[in-house]
């Protein structure tokens, strides 16, 4: 699911366009907190660790989760595990 940019954009593509917007990505993708781990400049990372769902039913388990999300980035935390 890709909700800014091409849908076929690589994951290095999304991450520099996060890290020039400052945006956060919010992924279920191993491969953005793989990337994190391997240091250097990073946008923050929601990673959401759940099984597979359908969009509505993601949204609706994420969006009570936002505020506190948006807490923990703002106090420093890069990455950010929901499950």
């Amino acid at each position: 699911m890709t909700d800014i940019g091409p849908a076929n954009a690589s994951d290095r593509e999304l991450w520099h366009y996060a890290l020039e917007h400052s945006a956060v990505l919010v992924t279920k993708d191993e491969d953005f907190p793989s990337m994190l781990a391997l240091g250097g400049e990073s946008p923050a990372i929601v990673w959401i660790r759940v099984g597979n769902t359908r969009r509505h039913a993601l949204i609706e388990w994420f969006e009570p989760l936002v505020d506190t999300v948006v807490d923990m980035i703002d106090a420093g935390n890069d990455l950010v595990e929901l499950r």
